[in-house]
């Protein structure tokens, strides 16, 4: 199949930010997280012994990929797109080389990743993954330590508050260990990936950004790769968080300087671009967030993508017991009766 021409004729797709972060649902200790729960151990500097103790906790009993790969087909979505490793390092799949991951270190103990493939292959939704390639919070050489000068939502956008020595800090050692060998992982354990959607690059250098495109052509030629790899290396562009432009425009120009920013238009080398967006506020599940977008914003804002050529994935944000929302569910069931 011509991945390039499915992308453009898909238009709409669910993405699912679920992690440990899912367990305290914005929550730690007397604390509220910020707007994004699914950044709470940056925003509140929880040590990694601290954090680390959710692994222990997280057995969702209610997880069933299939319903959740089945409300996103209900809903007229194309493919699925699911968080296999956030900022706080913990993978979401059964991965060989850190053993900080769902199907290790939980009384889970199965690779969601995998059983989410399963039922995207089984009902006919295309897979793709969310892989954090810069930031990571569990390592100590995580990436984000040279760019403390731009405001972020946690303390740091690095992890500071373990590992404090930022002089130190090498980011090679971070992508050689873990960073590479785990989207090497992913490319080669799971089936066909329609896309893999990296996010944040902010310390990678070109050299690796371009190990990482090279490395997924080379296992999944027709997997195709968003603008925040970094360094100008993709082949689709990711618009801003949540961005819904006014109008298409009819020329963008080559920037180096902004092709690691994750806000505006890029050049697009076969013209697919997406916004991905909330349905409420945060990505990951925050109790306290019931800033629901209604159906018909929600509906008008895939309207004016769609017709501007921009697919619309929109994210829901699966509670530690692996249940999405009910108000999410009951707000794209509504969408879904526009379309």
């Amino acid at each position: 199949m011509d991945m390039k021409q499915w992308f453009k004729e898909a238009q709409y797709g669910m993405m699912v930010h679920w992690g440990l972060y899912s367990l305290l649902g914005g929550e730690y200790k007397d604390r509220y997280s910020g707007i994004y729960a699914e950044w709470i151990q940056a925003h509140l500097a929880i040590p990694n012994a601290e954090y680390g103790k959710l692994t222990k906790a997280f057995n969702p009993v209610f997880f069933d990929a299939e319903e959740w790969v089945k409300l996103a087909k209900d809903c007229g979505m194309k493919y699925f797109v699911v968080t296999s490793k956030h900022h706080d390092g913990f993978a979401m799949f059964h991965s060989k080389v850190d053993k900080y991951n769902v199907a290790d270190a939980t009384p889970f103990g199965r690779d969601v990743v995998a059983e989410i493939g399963e039922a995207c292959y089984k009902h006919g939704l295309k897979m793709g993954l969310y892989y954090s390639q810069d930031l990571d919070w569990h390592d100590p050489n995580g990436g984000g330590y040279l760019s403390n000068h731009i405001p972020c939502q946690g303390v740091t956008w690095e992890n500071s508050w373990d590992f404090p020595d930022a002089a130190h800090k090498n980011f090679d050692l971070c992508f050689e260990n873990k960073i590479y060998p785990q989207v090497e992982e992913l490319l080669r354990n799971y089936g066909d990936l329609c896309l893999i959607w990296f996010d944040m690059p902010m310390t990678l250098k070109e050299n690796q950004s371009r190990a990482l495109f090279d490395a997924i052509k080379k296992y999944q030629p027709n997997c195709l790769i968003n603008s925040r790899l970094g360094n100008g290396a993709y082949d689709y562009v990711s618009l801003g968080d949540n961005e819904i432009p006014d109008s298409m425009p009819e020329n963008v120009e080559f920037d180096p300087s902004l092709m690691n920013g994750i806000e505006g238009f890029k050049p697009s080398p076969y013209g697919l671009y997406e916004t991905a967006a909330t349905i409420n506020d945060s990505w990951g599940f925050c109790a306290r967030d019931q800033h629901w977008k209604s159906a018909a914003e929600i509906a008008a804002n895939k309207k004016k993508l769609n017709g501007m050529g921009i697919n619309y994935l929109l994210n829901v944000g699966p509670d530690g017991l692996g249940r999405i929302p009910l108000a999410s569910q009951k707000i794209l069931r509504e969408v879904a009766k526009t379309l």
